[in-house]
């Protein structure tokens, strides 16, 4: 059997887009690290030491309340970077982390990171210009979280996901979703049977597989076109988005459940 490639610092689109002489300052000290299914990557209000580059995973950042409730804010995949609050002084952040996808990133330490930054390069344009297509994402959530259906909700949420990832499925049970939307398991159970009656999604024993994306964009609110528009236009190092039209040919990935 073949041996898995292994992933490359460049598979991350923003560290592909910094210039030659940035690359070579900062690639010896990335460390390649494997981000298995629901790890906790930051803590609120714990010290962040890294800055982390997804490759083929996808970090969810929520929010906790006092009760236990939490919601996602926002979705971080192999467009950008986890640890953006570091950058502009802070220690920490009010938000958890949690990897809601598997696979790998590559990590920095917080010093190097800053040393680059601090030179008022190419990192920190960058930098600013992916800070602000979070916020755009973070307001738009808001919006949507009290303004549209848990359906829509739900396909807004699988866009945004799938979008950050070269393959159309996602590994995880309704009780996950119910916890990233912050909504009940049982309304995250009726929004994915509608999906699955009308073609869109597969769903079983937790892997949903996307087989319609034009009628999932379809399906969604508004909040999601709003926000594909500014991160592209933000971050126009982006490749453009491919559509597997052959649901036979979307790959098939099994991704640890623990």
């Amino acid at each position: 059997m073949s041996k898995k490639p292994k992933p490359h610092p460049q598979q991350n689109h923003f560290l592909a887009a910094l210039d030659p002489d940035v690359q070579e300052r900062l690639f010896p000290h990335l460390e390649l690290v494997p981000l298995p299914l629901r790890s906790l990557m930051y803590e609120s209000g714990r010290t962040m030491r890294h800055v982390y580059f997804p490759t083929d995973s996808i970090i969810s950042l929520q929010y906790i309340m006092e009760n236990g409730a939490s919601t996602a804010i926002l979705v971080v995949g192999n467009e950008g970077l986890l640890g953006i609050s570091l950058l502009m002084s802070g220690q920490g952040t009010p938000s958890r982390s949690v990897v809601q996808s598997a696979g790998h990133a590559y990590r920095l330490p917080r010093v190097k990171v800053k040393e680059e930054f601090n030179r008022h390069g190419k990192l920190l344009l960058l930098m600013l210009r992916y800070t602000q297509a979070l916020i755009t994402q973070v307001a738009q959530t808001a919006v949507c979280n009290r303004h549209h259906s848990i359906d829509q909700q739900l396909c807004r949420w699988l866009l945004l996901s799938i979008d950050r990832l070269s393959h159309n499925q996602l590994n995880m049970t309704q009780e996950f979703i119910g916890n990233m939307l912050g909504v009940r398991r049982e309304g995250v159970t009726q929004a994915a049977l509608k999906l699955q009656q009308q073609g869109v999604i597969s769903y079983s024993r937790g892997l949903i597989k996307v087989l319609d994306r034009d009628k999932l964009e379809t399906l969604s609110c508004e909040c999601y076109g709003v926000v594909k528009k500014e991160t592209e236009m933000l971050l126009p190092y982006l490749p453009k988005r491919q559509v597997i039209t052959d649901v036979a040919a979307i790959p098939v990935v099994k991704l640890p459940t623990v």
